[in-house]
Formats: C-alpha cells, structure tokens, sequence
C-alpha cells in the first residue's frame, strides 16, 4: 500500500466520489446501482435533515415528507453538483427550500380554514397585538407557531448565502470555522454573512409587528 492510498478521505471528497459515481452509473442506464451507491449519502444525512426539517416544519409527518421530498430532488438533479461545494451544502438548500414552500402552502390553507381570534365584545382582532395570559392556552399555541412562521417567512427573504449561514449557525448548530469549511467561505466572511442575516431578520420580524399595532390602535380609535 503507498502513502498516497493510506491518506485519509474527508467526507467532502468522499461525497463527492459517490455523486461522481452516481452520475456515471445514471448515464450508462445502471440505475440499480446509481440508487444503490445514492443510499449511502441517504443513511450519512437522513438523522441531520430530520432535525433541520423538524425545526421548520415543527410536525414530524411534515418533516419526514419533506425529507423524502428533498432527497428525491436531489437524486434526480444531482447531475448539477458542483464538486467545489459540499454535498452536505447543497443538499441542505435542497431541503430548506422545500420546507419553506411547504410553509407557504401550509399557511396559506390556515388563512382559510383557521378561525379568527376574537375580543371579549366578540370584534375580531389582531394576533401581533394580543397578550396571552398565564398558561399554555390554545391562543398561545397559536401565537407561538405564528411567531415561528413568521420567522420561517423572514428567513426565506434572505440572500441565499446569509440564510445558508444564518441555518447552518442557528439551526444545525455549526461554528463558524465549521461553516467556514463547508461553504468554502472565510470565517470573517462567515461572520459578516451571519451578522447581517441576524440584523435583516430582526428588520423583518420587527417591521409587521410595529405595523399591526399601530393599525390595531387605529381600529380601536375609529369604534
């Protein structure tokens, strides 16, 4: 065995040899062993994109679905790889797009089916200006998943690299040198992504808050 053989793989490059290898086997028609051979980056990832889904989608069902969907795409498009970028990278805005449509989609059927919240004097009002009371009540279960939605939405708004950096810090719990490593970023680009993200987030969330009170309170002056 040569020195050149006993140097270690990353797991980078070891993805990276199995994309290579799925793609050659897609085109020569062996589709038994491209699936085969894809398994492998299923059975690496699957435990880390069921958390990253759950964390979204905040249902377990929604989540494997969602997980499944992702690694589906990713299957039937991996012939758009890039080898400078990580598989885990690339798979991971597969699976965050998908869960942010579900998200949409998901929101979209409450608008219609959800009923509204209304006052003592029964006069429908705004959610971002209730105030729960003591107690887990329904509304507070409600309020709480509208306040995860709106977080979900607002990150969706960010640029592709600062959501990538913001998920990746926040969400999938990486460092900055961890990031750094799988996006191929510097880590001072890393924090300066992950610092904007942060301050846009905080433009967005607090933006339609200060909106709905302030017309909540011209409703209540007009009665």
């Amino acid at each position: 065995m040569t020195e050149q053989d006993q140097t270690p793989v990353s797991a980078r490059e070891a993805d990276a040899r199995v994309a290579i290898d799925i793609r050659a086997f897609q085109a020569e028609g062996r589709h038994d062993a491209a699936r085969e051979r894809y398994g492998e980056l299923v059975a690496r990832y699957q435990r880390r994109a069921v958390r990253i889904a759950y964390h979204y989608l905040r249902n377990a069902a929604d989540a494997d679905e969602a997980v499944q969907d992702a690694f589906i795409k990713a299957y039937m498009h991996i012939g758009t790889f890039r080898e400078d970028l990580p598989f885990e990278v690339w798979f991971t805005r597969i699976l965050i797009n998908g869960c942010l449509d579900r998200i949409k989609a998901r929101r979209r059927r409450e608008r219609w089916l959800a009923p509204p919240m209304l006052d003592a004097a029964g006069v429908e009002r705004d959610p971002a200006e209730y105030v729960p009371s003591r107690g887990p009540s329904p509304e507070d279960l409600v309020l709480a998943d509208e306040r995860h939605n709106r977080l979900m939405d607002a990150v969706a708004e960010l640029p592709e690299r600062q959501r990538m950096v913001f998920m990746l810090s926040h969400i999938d719990g990486r460092t900055s040198r961890e990031v750094s490593a799988m996006t191929g970023l510097n880590e001072s680009t890393v924090r300066v992504h992950l610092f904007r993200a942060i301050r846009r987030l905080r433009g967005l969330l607090v933006a339609p808050t200060v909106k709905g009170t302030v017309a909540g309170r011209s409703k209540r002056a007009n009665r």
